[in-house]
């Protein structure tokens, strides 16, 4: 999963906030201090992980809780006349003590998970969630607000002071500040559900994933997976005190994908396809009862708001507006997609023995590609060594953006995998962001990629920038005891797709806190991420970080032109995969259950597939019970397509890259000016117009997958 994961808020109206002190002695007899609630005395403001303890949370949020309630009690009372100053500006910079326990909790949460953490998630949450609605629906606080708002075009406001000003009045009303009492009340009903069903969501996940294994003890069944894939494999069997001679794969991406593209035995695919695919879907962790009732919640939630369904809820507030011009893009693809994916699967047919099944996809179609372009991807993976890798994003960055990256010596991290890097301007030497990455799986970890924050950014009352601490999270290959990590093609571009949400996080220059980095439109997000995706494969850029490992060899011309020769290769399932995904995700958005109604999900499933006229070989990317950007919280629920919606962004803004060189500096200085320093601080269709220089189109995309 790639995703850009962003605080668990109301909108933009708990963010921000100047740097605060306070002591709190969990107990008296402990005399100590709890260290969420005191100044970090660490490098760059990092969290001092190794002095906090899980029972540290629950009284920090407490304490965060009381001390925005004092900051919001200061502004409603306040006897002036609301004015940008004293209400909107005094919101933002409100609840820095709720960002920082907040964020902190959940990054944990999702990174380095324990049942303590667990245990503590389902009472930090909940508590959490009834805060944003009391403060979303203070109906003294929205009278300051909408005063502003029926007022902004008299107040000689700059454009970002416009668009905070008409942030916070939309996020809340979105959130119930126009509803009567008793709708309110059952809005924070609604939302506290919601709050519960996304934690046992995650929490079956979680255990069915980690749960799930095939074990190997015939070493014949191994032909075909690469040397690595094998010990690794043989690596987790030892974990496990299995006896030599064993080897166990699991639903982690760097062990389930090799084993479908590579592995000869056939039933060895189709054990792992099918433990795969019906994740979460039966038994103790069966995720099919918690579906329903998110559905049932969202549906009535969007009753509420007055919306005909969650999905136009959800897409109201960002670039598309609407589902049915999500749905336009997405439909317009997807035909051209699955005329692909038949073409595709005629020609691995040719040289398959049996009748193509969706286990066979991935293998079959290694093998045509290595002999269509003689391109063998655990070839390219000797010079995709992590660190090699991890130096190539470095060197982009410097190239197009002038920052370095250098090492922070004795960081605090929350794990002993963590790296911290300290980004600085190389032309005046500024700090400008702490880096942290987390790159390999483990029970702790939920699968997927993704990046989010321990600080956010933003200026201080007197008008500094503050740095944001960045990190990006990773499950990608291991390293074994006989070779480093050795990135697959997928994984490098990954990295490269998170590198990229963090250099929007590191680079931003905005005024406002919630306009800061990643606070912007959903469908916009996905940019920044996607476009640095390009840089991964450009023959300039493989050439400066593409070095095998044990050689320190430049990856070879030879190699490069099979890798571009084979650049729109199975483009068809890659991209039908994703967009039949996303369609799934907007059925599900459309779909309204009453309280005592329920569908079957597979059933459902089933339907949409038919609908679209998906073709047998073809599977949805991931099916409802383990689709956690949909059903694990409302981050992308209904909103998944802004992967596809991002791609048309990224495919045309890239294609100005390639034109005028991709490491052109104006157009990187205009990409960084525009894009990634801007945040959410204007209109993101102006600011994507202003560097591409006109409105985009799908041409590009289409171009780039081989759709056309």
């Amino acid at each position: 999963m790639k995703q850009s994961l962003i605080l668990p808020v109301v909108g933009a109206v708990l963010l921000g906030g100047a740097a605060a002190a306070i002591a709190f002695d969990k107990l008296p007899e402990m005399k100590r201090t709890n260290p969420l609630l005191s100044e970090y005395q660490t490098p760059f403001d990092i969290p001092p992980f190794e002095q906090i303890k899980t029972e540290d949370y629950m009284p920090a949020l407490r304490e965060a809780i009381a001390a925005q309630r004092a900051e919001v009690d200061a502004i409603v009372t306040n006897p002036d006349e609301p004015t940008f100053e004293n209400t909107v500006l005094a919101i933002d910079r409100s609840g820095q003590l709720m960002e920082r326990v907040v964020m902190l909790f959940s990054a944990l949460d999702e990174a380095n998970s324990t049942d303590e953490i667990a245990a503590v998630a389902e009472e930090f949450y909940p508590l959490q969630q009834q805060w944003s609605d009391e403060m979303a629906m203070n109906p003294r606080l929205f009278a300051r607000i909408k005063s502003i708002y029926d007022r902004r075009a008299d107040l000689g406001l700059t454009g970002p002071q416009n668009r905070l000003v008409e942030q916070q009045y939309r996020n809340a009303v979105r959130n119930g500040a126009l509803l009567s009492p008793a709708a309110q009340d059952s809005l924070k009903a609604i939302n506290t559900e919601l709050t519960d069903l996304f934690l046992r969501f995650n929490k079956n996940l979680l255990n069915a994933t980690n749960e799930y294994a095939i074990t190997v003890s015939d070493p014949a069944r191994l032909a075909g997976l690469p040397d690595g894939v094998i010990a690794a494999a043989a690596e987790t069997a030892a974990e496990r005190n299995l006896p030599e001679g064993n080897w166990v794969f699991t639903l982690h991406g760097p062990s389930r994908l090799p084993v479908l593209q590579y592995a000869d035995d056939r039933d060895l695919r189709r054990q792992m396809y099918e433990g795969y695919t019906s994740l979460a879907s039966s038994g103790k962790y069966d995720n099919a009862p918690v579906i329903n009732a998110i559905v049932r919640a969202r549906s009535a939630k969007a009753r509420l708001l007055g919306y005909p369904d969650f999905a136009a809820y959800a897409t109201a507030n960002v670039m598309a507006k609407t589902p049915e011009a999500a749905e336009s893009l997405l439909n317009q693809v997807w035909t051209a997609a699955r005329k692909k994916v038949h073409e595709e699967v005629d020609e691995m047919q040719k040289i398959a023995p049996e009748k193509i099944a969706p286990w066979d996809y991935a293998y079959y179609a290694e093998k045509v590609r290595q002999q269509k372009y003689e391109l063998d991807e655990d070839e390219l993976r000797q010079y995709f060594a992590v660190d090699s890798v991890l130096q190539g994003v470095f060197k982009m960055a410097e190239t197009l953006y002038g920052v370095t990256f250098t090492p922070v010596a004795d960081a605090p991290k929350y794990h002993p995998e963590v790296n911290v890097y300290e980004m600085t301007d190389i032309a005046t030497g500024e700090h400008v962001a702490t880096f942290m990455t987390d790159y390999f799986p483990r029970s702790t970890k939920r699968q997927g990629a993704w990046m989010s924050e321990f600080k956010g950014s933003g200026t201080d009352p007197d008008g500094n920038r503050i740095a944001p601490i960045v990190y990006n999270v990773g499950n990608f290959s291991r390293p074994t005891a006989d070779a480093p990590a050795l990135l697959s093609l997928d994984e490098v571009e990954t990295l490269f797709h998170e590198f990229g949400h963090g250099l929007h996080g590191m680079l931003t220059r905005a005024r406002y806190r919630s306009q800061a980095g990643t606070n912007v439109d959903r469908d916009f997000v996905e940019l920044p991420s996607q476009i640095h995706e390009h840089w991964a494969t450009a023959p300039q850029m493989l050439k400066r970080y593409a070095r095998h490992w044990k050689t320190g060899e430049v990856i070879p011309d030879a190699l490069i032109a099979k890798l571009e020769a084979a650049h729109t290769h199975n483009q068809g399932f890659a991209v039908g995969e994703r967009t039949t995904a996303a369609l799934l995700d907007l059925a599900w958005g459309h779909l309204n259950l009453g309280a005592n109604d329920s569908v079957n999900v597979m059933d459902f499933e089933r339907q949409v597939a038919e609908q679209l006229q998906m073709p047998a070989e073809l599977q949805f990317r991931y099916r409802s019970p383990y689709f956690k950007h949909v059903f694990g919280s409302d981050q992308y629920a209904s909103g998944y397509y802004t992967y596809l919606w991002a791609e048309v962004l990224d495919s045309d803004g890239f294609e100005l890259f390639e034109e005028r060189g991709i490491f052109d500096p104006e157009t990187a200085r205009s990409f960084k000016q525009n894009v990634l320093e801007a945040g959410g601080s204007e209109d993101p269709m102006t600011l994507f117009e202003r560097f591409r220089g006109r409105k985009p189109t799908p041409d590009a995309l289409l171009r780039n997958r081989g759709l056309n």
